[in-house]
């Protein structure tokens, strides 16, 4: 498995993208002004992430998602990983990451990847989404905002 950057030949994973955001006018706008990164096993694209400068020193990481069949094995993990030494790389101080209430296993993730939970933005999925997203039986309602210091 590899991770890079796809390139301008490279057709963005929107099925995968989708998955984790529903919104296909986000999911757009984002990549116009981010870099989108997709993890191949073989041919197939198993895992994507994008990240998105939003300061000077700070980048955010949007979308994280794993292809179902490849759930469950730590990529979403080295997906994380890889976009927080990409992200160091690049000069940024500090990563962001927003994730629903209900996304207990992400949450655990970046917690796991050594992001903080710095705030929440109430009703950000009620406010900007038409249809209720409920994930684990819950409503996501509420956005958890992490960070993370990079270390060059």
């Amino acid at each position: 498995m590899i991770i890079r950057q796809l390139l301008e030949h490279d057709k963005p994973p929107m099925e995968l993208l989708l998955s984790a955001d529903p919104s296909r006018e986000k999911v757009e706008a984002y990549l116009r002004r981010g870099e989108c990164y997709a993890a191949f096993t073989g041919e197939e694209i198993s895992g994507v992430y994008v990240l998105l400068p939003t300061r000077p020193d700070m980048v955010e990481l949007v979308n994280v998602a794993v292809a179902e069949q490849h759930q469950g094995h730590g990529l979403g993990k080295k997906l994380v990983q890889h976009a927080v030494q990409t992200a160091a790389l690049a000069g940024f101080r500090t990563m962001e990451v927003g994730t629903g209430n209900s996304s207990v296993n992400q949450l655990a993730l970046y917690q796991k990847c050594g992001f903080r939970i710095v705030g929440v933005e109430l009703d950000f999925f009620t406010r900007h989404y038409p249809e209720a997203i409920y994930e684990n039986g819950i409503l996501c309602r509420d956005m958890l905002r992490l960070t993370k210091e990079l270390h060059h």
